[in-house]
């Protein structure tokens, strides 16, 4: 099943191991759900990598184990940070004890706040790549697209020690191509199901709203820590989500005992 862009999202469950409709342009692409990835074969390689990357082990965050297979598991994801907001943000998941993935991007931001980015890594959060300057990667080059992927790649692996392995391509806009590129940098795209769309609204609690009306197991919610209103709304969504049974963890946590692949496009 392919993946048409150019209407508005839709998701449709098809089948166990496969693909959701999500819609961002005129190109196509396949997605892999991420029941679908924890029902992939594991190698006896992939049992021995790091327990964190496959979310088999307690974090450093002491977010402990958690099996998506049983657990009604939900991804929190921040876009564009790191920012100013972003301690308060940190202090907020350190106290509900409740991991996040950061799709950190390059310029002003991994480059202008370092200690955030380290601080991030120490707590237990998952870093990742939103790219170094938010180009849509469908509309440059091939040189242009592994700068984009290899600048934030380099920096983050400069401050925590190591590289990223999953990337968010900036408003979603992928296709076969930036598949193909992303997978030679050892990168596995991540899309979302869940949008709050803080980008337009600084009302915090219609961004709370937004979220947990739309949640759903296996659910990966967008989130920016670059806007005033978002940060306010996080305690919410998570005190919410956690009455209804929903529990946190990490993309590689969420896809867990499989692994992301590079080159692979997620969405629930």
């Amino acid at each position: 099943m392919k993946i048409r862009r150019g209407f508005r999202a839709v998701a449709l469950a098809l089948t166990a191991g496969t693909l959701a409709l999500a819609l961002t342009g005129c190109t196509q692409y396949d997605t892999t759900k991420p029941s679908a990835a924890r029902k992939a074969p594991v190698t006896g390689a992939e049992r021995h990598v790091d327990a964190k990357a496959v979310g088999t082990a307690g974090t450093p965050g002491g977010f402990g184990t958690v099996d998506c297979r049983r657990a009604k598991c939900v991804a929190l994801t921040f876009d564009a940070g790191p920012s100013e907001n972003s301690p308060r943000l940190l202090d907020i998941l350190k106290d509900r004890k409740v991991p996040a993935t950061f799709f950190l991007l390059g310029k002003n931001h991994i480059a202008e706040h370092p200690d955030l980015v380290r601080r991030m890594a120490r707590e237990g959060h998952e870093l990742a790549s939103h790219t170094w300057d938010h180009k849509i990667l469908t509309d440059i080059g091939d040189d242009e697209i592994r700068d984009e992927f290899r600048r934030t790649d380099d920096a983050v692996e400069r401050l925590t020690g190591r590289r990223p392995t999953l990337m968010r391509p900036p408003q979603g806009r992928t296709d076969d191509h930036v598949s193909a590129l992303a997978k030679e940098e050892g990168l596995a795209q991540i899309l979302w199901d869940v949008t709050c769309k803080d980008y337009e609204t600084t009302d915090s609690a219609l961004i709370r709203k937004r979220a947990v009306d739309q949640t759903r197991r296996d659910s990966i919610i967008l989130l920016h820590d670059i806007y005033r209103g978002t940060v306010p709304a996080v305690p919410g969504i998570i005190d919410t989500l956690k009455e209804r049974g929903y529990v946190f963890v990490t993309v590689p946590q969420l896809l867990a005992p499989g692994r992301a692949e590079p080159g692979t496009v997620y969405k629930p």
